[in-house]
This record gives structure tokens, C-alpha cells and sequence, in this order.
């Protein structure tokens, strides 16, 4: 198949999950060949790179690149919808160091290259096409599986100890239903997990709007008002545990695990032809697994 780029350029603006900043990123077409590349606008001489594994530095609460000065955070739910999407080749211009984060998921992302469309060029996409399975396993029971299938498929479990969220599966097996199916999905994450970090000032720019949040451990209704506050969401009861926002899918955490993953993959630089089979993914697992994965191709 030949390669795509975007028709025309767009921009979307919104928070910065960890730095709490304004945040600018535009889109815009590429030449072929030119893959999907990041340039920080806002550092001198404007550093520009390819989102590919050999950069990611961190994974903590989002996918790191990183080489000298240039460095975005949170590239996963962007490069997932381009990659699902069907764009191979596009320059993305930053004005911070992380993506906006939007309302969490990859909706706007896609709206925004429905809008402008794609544009064919002239020439092939580099394909890996899986010829034998692939297994990685992790000492902390993370597994990821990519074998043989005439086109891209992703499967994924997740499994925490929580009493609202145990284990969720989540699958895709046509990367055209990606709109309507995985793209709306936001990230999540759970209150004993943010409460922490938010008294000692990360997370800056997370609320109720970019995030699924989950409250699983009553706290004290000091505690919850605190954290609301924090939050910039009106006070909560402390005694209703649950979801803290409506769900956009049943089962929306393990899909937004699936965007994750497809994001993460594409850092492979290539399209995948296969099936990728998740068991606990996460961003960490995730960008080894590519990493060796696209070790292995650049050697043979």
C-alpha cells in the first residue's frame, strides 16, 4: 500500500497533563518517507526528530521521548490516532514539553484528521509483516504476543487488584472501526494513586475533563475535598465509591489500554502487519517490547 500524509495542517490546544501549561500542537503534511516527527518549536534551532523507540527515556505516567534538549512527553494517544488512522508521514510542531492532553482519549485527534483527510503519495509503506510469533514476558506477568495475520488486530487484557476494576478485555480487528470504537476512550487512573502526587504539585494540569478517575478507597471527606479542590471539580461525597465520571464505553480503561497500545507500537516506524495479543500492557512493557522488536528488524 502506498503512504499517507494529511491533506492540510491542524492544530489543537489544551492543558498540559504534568506541567499544567497552555499547550499548542499543529499538524502538518509531510513528504513521503518522512515518518511522524515531532520539532519543539519553543527551544532554539527548533530540534525536530522521528518518534521512534530508541528515544523513549521515561514511561511513568505516559511514553518520554527524549534526545539532548528535545523532549515531549504523553506522545502515545497522538501517535496512536495517526497510526490507526492510516497517516505514516507528519510533522508535528510543539510548543511545550508534552502534548496537549485534551479530554484524555484520542477523539479530537482523529476528528481532526477526518476533517482534513488524507492524502496519498507516492510511494510504499514499510511493512512488518509477522512471519513467526513473538512473545515477551515480563518478571511481573506482563505479556504481549505478536503473530502472523493478514492484517493489523489488537487484543488486550488488564487486570488490577481493585474492587471496580479487576480484569476488562478490550479488542480491535479492524483498525477502521478505531472512530467509533477505541478512539474516545480516556486515560484512567485511580484516587489513591493521584492524591499523592498532587500534594507534592505533578499532575498540574489533571481533572475531571482528561481523565477517567476512579475512587475505590473511601477517604476522609476533608481528604476528598482537598483532592476535589485540587481538581478544580465542586465538592464530592466521600462515601460514594465509583467511577467520578461517566463512562464513554463499559469497559472503557481496558480500550483506552488498546489506544495505548497501538500508540506505543507505532514507535516500531513502521506499519504492523500481525496480531498483538496484551496481557497487563503499559507503557513501560510496551516501549521494551518495541524496542526489541525493532532492534531485531534493524539487525536482520
Amino acid at each position: 500500500m502506498k503512504q499517507h500524509t494529511i491533506k492540510d495542517s491542524f492544530t489543537l490546544s489544551s492543558v498540559g497533563l504534568h506541567t499544567g501549561l497552555h499547550v499548542t500542537a499543529t499538524f502538518h503534511p509531510a513528504p513521503a518517507n518522512t515518518g511522524v516527527c515531532l520539532r519543539r518549536v519553543d527551544l532554539p534551532k527548533q530540534p525536530c526528530h522521528r518518534a521512534l523507540a530508541d528515544y523513549v527515556s521515561a514511561t511513568e505516567r505516559g511514553t518520554v521521548l527524549e534526545r539532548g534538549k528535545w523532549k515531549v512527553s504523553t506522545v502515545e494517544h497522538a501517535l496512536s490516532a495517526l497510526y490507526a488512522m492510516g497517516v505514516d508521514n507528519c510533522i508535528i510542531d510543539v510548543d511545550a514539553p508534552e502534548m496537549p492532553i485534551l479530554d484524555g482519549s484520542a477523539k479530537f485527534f482523529v476528528q481532526a484528521i477526518q476533517r482534513v483527510g488524507l492524502e496519498e503519495q507516492d510511494a510504499e509503506q514499510e511493512v512488518y509483516v509477522v512471519q513467526e510469533p513473538v512473545e515477551y514476558v515480563s518478571e511481573h506477568g506482563h505479556r504481549m504476543r505478536i503473530e502472523p495475520c493478514d492484517h493489523y488486530e489488537a487484543d488486550v487484557t488488564i487486570a488490577f487488584n481493585s474492587n471496580l476494576l479487576r480484569e476488562q478485555h478490550a479488542t480491535l480487528t479492524d483498525l477502521r472501526q478505531y472512530p467509533k470504537e477505541i478512539a474516545a476512550a480516556r486515560t484512567f487512573c485511580f484516587v489513591r494513586e493521584i492524591e499523592p502526587l498532587l500534594r507534592v504539585g505533578l499532575i498540574k494540569g489533571g481533572d475531571l475533563k482528561n481523565a477517567l478517575v476512579i475512587y475505590e478507597t473511601e477517604m476522609s471527606q476533608e481528604g476528598m475535598d482537598y483532592f476535589c479542590d485540587k481538581m478544580g471539580q465542586e465538592h464530592l461525597d466521600a462515601k460514594k465509591l465509583g467511577y467520578l465520571s461517566p463512562l464513554n464505553y463499559l469497559n472503557e480503561p481496558a480500550r483506552h489500554k488498546l489506544l495505548d497500545v497501538i500508540g506505543d507500537l507505532s514507535l516500531l516506524g513502521m506499519r504492523i502487519q500481525g496480531r498483538i495479543t496484551a496481557y497487563k500492557p503499559g507503557h513501560t512493557f510496551n516501549t521494551q517490547c518495541v524496542r526489541r522488536l525493532r532492534n531485531q528488524i534493524l539487525s536482520e
